[in-house]
């Protein structure tokens, strides 16, 4: 009787996974703004989120206030500089982007709206947006649900469920994200963020391999 010994068959190594890219849009006016600070804490906390699915992540920040001029030439010529030009390819082609605005008059700002006008209509088709505003009182809040939140659905962006608005009294709370303070809702935003961003990239994927 002969036996027939099979060698091993050797393991393969799954294919490094590519950092998911983050971008943050931050219209702050003012170094340093709560706007900012607002786009960097919610930045973090999906990075956090992420990284807990053992996800690399790379984060890039778009200052608004740095590309007043550029937006109101473009607006005005036709074309973008290339500075806005390089700012407007890291939003579209970003894994997920984080908006931030101050409220101004009930509304975003005029400096975010005047550059997400710049988007092309279907370039945030599908893409997770988290919304974020800031303002002085609680009573502006309403302008995440009112103005941000159908902007980006009318840009064909999946918008995460849980918006984070900040007022100025909100920064000296603290919390974690079983209670309704600043930094819980941050967490719980992060989190959503992060799982859409996840089965976003996943989609992507499963498509380009089967395509």
């Amino acid at each position: 009787m002969t036996t027939v010994v099979q060698a091993p068959v050797p393991e393969v190594a799954a294919a490094p996974q590519p950092p998911i890219r983050l971008v943050a849009v931050s219209a702050g006016l003012r170094a340093p703004s709560s706007t900012r600070l607002l786009a960097d804490r919610l930045a973090e906390a999906a990075q956090s989120a992420l990284a807990g699915q053992g996800r690399d992540v790379d984060v890039q920040v778009v200052e608004l206030r740095e590309l007043a001029v550029p937006i109101a030439h473009h607006l005005v010529a036709g074309f973008p500089p290339p500075v806005l030009d390089e700012a407007l390819e890291a939003v579209t082609s970003a894994d997920g982007v984080i908006a931030v605005t101050p409220v101004f008059a009930a509304s975003y700002s005029g400096l975010f709206k005047s550059f997400f006008d710049l988007i092309e209509p279907d370039a945030l088709t599908g893409k997770p947006v988290l919304i974020g505003a800031t303002g002085g009182t609680a009573r502006h809040s309403l302008v995440l649900e009112h103005a941000l939140r159908p902007l980006f659905t009318y840009l064909r962006a999946v918008v995460a469920p849980t918006a984070v608005f900040a007022a100025s009294e909100d920064w000296g709370g603290s919390g974690d994200a079983l209670t309704d303070t600043l930094p819980g809702r941050i967490e719980r935003a992060g989190e959503q963020f992060a799982w859409l961003v996840v089965h976003a990239v996943r989609g992507v994927r499963d498509h380009a391999v089967q395509g």
